[in-house]
């Protein structure tokens, strides 16, 4: 039994290592093309740059201040740009706060007064209850005179 195992793990492995085998030709075969091409990417990309650092700049000392000075120029151009932009932000910004500031002390006025005109209106509607339960007990009061007068009426 233990031979007809060994047999048959020895035939697993050595046809396992077969098919292993067959695999990586396969793979190696549909790689060739890539790195074909690889490789000649990298060869004319390494032909490009050794051309280009062979290529001796022509600029004279002159030509490279005149570079120089116009870069300069440029770029105050560009920061006075800059400078007039952040101005007219600011100015903006401010106009802003001006007029939010000049409505919400507005808003906030009229907000107060109304808060101050709904206590009072509170009040005198407390006041005005008060008065209605004060007149109500006297109509009561009232009414129960009246029935005793009547009551003294007609017992006479």
């Amino acid at each position: 039994m233990r031979k007809e195992n060994r047999n048959r793990i020895r035939i697993i492995i050595s046809s396992s290592r077969y098919k292993s085998k067959s695999k990586s030709m396969g793979l190696l075969s549909s790689r060739s093309p890539i790195l074909i091409g690889l490789f000649l990417v990298m060869f004319m990309g390494i032909a490009v740059y050794l051309r280009l650092w062979s290529i001796d700049s022509g600029f004279s000392q002159q030509e490279s201040e005149m570079l120089r000075k116009q870069f300069d120029l440029a770029n105050r151009e560009a920061m006075e740009e800059s400078a007039e932009w952040r101005l007219k932000y600011d100015e903006q910004v401010q106009r802003a706060t001006q007029l939010l500031g000049g409505t919400g002390t507005g808003v906030k006025d009229a907000l107060d007064q109304k808060t101050e005109e709904a206590t009072s209106e509170r009040n005198n509607l407390a006041l005005l209850e008060k008065e209605n339960l004060n007149l109500l007990a006297r109509v009561e009061l009232l009414t129960q005179e009246l029935e005793t007068v009547k009551l003294k009426c007609k017992t006479r």
